[in-house]
């Protein structure tokens, strides 16, 4: 039995999305397209793979057995393609938490990584289904249990938070702050505390007990919001470029010092070689920069780094 990688495709994307329309708008193809590929594939394999009905899209039992085999099958592919071409297509990366713009991190290392595509960005979910569907090589953001257990990551950079907040605001005039001086204060948040888990467990960790959440329409928006009242603050990795904003402050955070940590995450068994030359530039230049200090008398992490680099 001889598989269409494209039929095999247009099913991994259908399953991953259970969605035609968006499956179909991933791949740059009509629905009709997408649609006929798969229903080739079933009639090849003689059984159904999908239940289609009032209630949705869902797998079934045939479907959900051959999509492990078939996201192996594209991995296969690819892997024969840049064999037999002997040339190494661009290492395909994402990134998300874009408020705290994770590419300048990436910028840094780039020339020593080799050829990079730069994915659209998402958030971590978006991410960790691109990776295991083979859509992108690499990912860049800040990672939180629970991981899917098909995916590896590595803490590449620990990144210190100050707060920021408005002129008006009680603790502005303050050479650096401690966390729990924050404590009265309005945590603002730009979007719910159950999707951001580093503010989340920083108002837990810091017994913050009033925050509120905005929407996210960038970084000069969000801070605009933060410097406009006198309760509130947010907090911003130091290295971010801060928009000027009128009356915005930004504060070191000192007893302890919290720290984001930023993680390269890819799909277990990847072997592009760009990835060896991306997580090899970025450990050059963590020891270049100390991106990787951790001091726990000091500083303050979520999940501590296991053996200097695990969860984060």
């Amino acid at each position: 039995m001889d598989l269409d990688l494209a039929q095999v495709r247009a099913f991994v994307r259908a399953a991953e999305e259970l969605h035609f329309g968006r499956a179909a708008e991933s791949l740059a193809i009509s629905q009709q397209a997408l649609s006929k590929r798969i229903a080739r594939l079933e009639l090849l394999l003689g059984t159904r793979l999908f239940q289609r009905g009032g209630t949705g899209v869902r797998l079934t039992d045939a479907g959900q057995r051959f999509l492990p085999p078939a996201r192996r099958a594209l991995t296969a592919g690819e892997a024969a393609v840049v064999a037999a071409t002997g040339e190494d297509r661009p290492l395909r990366v994402d990134v998300w938490g874009h408020l705290y713009a994770p590419m300048r991190t990436l910028a840094g290392v780039a020339g020593r990584a080799g050829p990079m595509a730069p994915g659209h960005g998402r958030d971590l979910p978006s991410v960790t289904a691109a990776l295991l569907n083979g859509d992108i090589d690499a990912a860049f953001g800040r990672v939180h249990p629970p991981l899917h257990a098909g995916l590896t990551h590595r803490v590449v950079r620990l990144e210190p938070v100050d707060a920021v907040l408005g002129a008006g605001h009680p603790l502005a005039a303050e050479p650096v702050l401690r966390p729990d001086q924050l404590s009265a204060g309005v945590l603002w948040a730009p979007g719910a505390l159950d999707r951001l888990d580093f503010l989340r467990r920083f108002a837990e960790r810091f017994a913050v007990r009033v925050t509120a959440t905005s929407v996210n329409l960038g970084l000069a928006h969000f801070l605009g919001e933060v410097a406009a009242d006198p309760r509130r603050f947010s907090l911003v990795p130091a290295d971010v470029p801060l928009p000027d904003v009128p009356g915005l402050r930004s504060v070191p955070l000192v007893d302890p010092t919290p720290l984001y940590a930023w993680s390269l995450v890819w799909r277990t068994g990847n072997e592009h070689p760009g990835l060896s030359r991306l997580t090899a530039a970025c450990a050059e230049q963590a020891g270049r920069s100390r991106w990787l200090e951790y001091d726990p008398t000091r500083d303050w992490l979520p999940e501590p780094p296991a053996n200097g680099g695990g969860s984060a």
